[in-house]
């Protein structure tokens, strides 16, 4: 697609300064019934994230113009923008790297190579999830939050939580499908102001998890490997 951004009218902004590889991504993506706009230039992207209304952005890293980096904390901190989901894809494959760009923002990353299905599972998947943020959503479809005391509940289960665990599971469960580190979960659980240890994230999702089994919801608290932990839709 070539529209002007002024008139740009598409599901997913492709930001990639490979013509193969964006092509790539485009025919898959469309295929899948999307359609698609690709901006090769990190400039030209940021002006058509102004001027367009995206449901998805795929964001490559190194670019010309704006690095992907830069587009990604624009996006996030866009007062119109910053619900957006975005998919960074990127040859870089050190963990830090994408430990950093979760930090600020990104909702999942796709490291090059990359098989084509994934990428389209991924967006799907981003795109679902997306709708649960619209809607103004906290709690899954099954699992619900007391808003005044730390229980969580699934029909007529009810499970008691640690403060702890019950600030742990909210956070997560406000962005399903979003990674967040334990450097960010540290801060946002404990605070600044406490010392902690990483190693006392991984314990409290060990006893998040247990008492989730409870509801047979275990496996809704996943790991990403050298990454942090998400929550994922029971229903997926």
């Amino acid at each position: 697609m070539t529209q002007n951004p002024d008139t740009i009218s598409a599901d997913i902004l492709i930001v990639e300064d490979e013509a193969p590889i964006a092509r790539l991504m485009s025919l898959h993506l469309q295929a899948a019934g999307y359609s698609t706009h690709v901006c090769d230039d990190g400039d030209l992207a940021l002006a058509a994230l102004r001027d367009g209304n995206w449901r998805l952005v795929v964001l490559d890293r190194m670019l010309p113009g704006a690095n992907g980096m830069k587009i990604l904390r624009w996006i996030k901190g866009s007062s119109t923008k910053a619900n957006t989901p975005v998919l960074m894809v990127t040859a870089l494959g050190m963990s830090s790297e994408r430990v950093q760009g979760l930090n600020d923002g990104a909702d999942d990353y796709l490291p090059k190579p990359f098989e084509p299905d994934e990428l389209v599972a991924r967006a799907r998947a981003l795109l679902r999830r997306s709708r649960v943020v619209e809607t103004g959503r906290t709690d899954s479809e099954f699992i619900k939050l007391d808003p005044d005391v730390p229980v969580v509940f699934e029909g007529n289960q009810r499970v008691e939580l640690r403060p702890m665990e019950y600030k742990l599971l909210k956070l997560l469960m406000d962005k399903p499908g979003k990674t967040r580190s334990r450097d960010y979960l540290l801060d946002h659980v404990w605070g600044h102001e406490v010392f902690v240890e990483e190693r006392t994230v991984d314990v409290t999702v060990k006893r998040l998890r247990k008492a989730m089994d409870t509801l047979g919801r275990k496996k809704c608290i996943e790991t990403v490997r050298g990454m942090g932990y998400r929550f994922v839709m029971p229903n997926e």
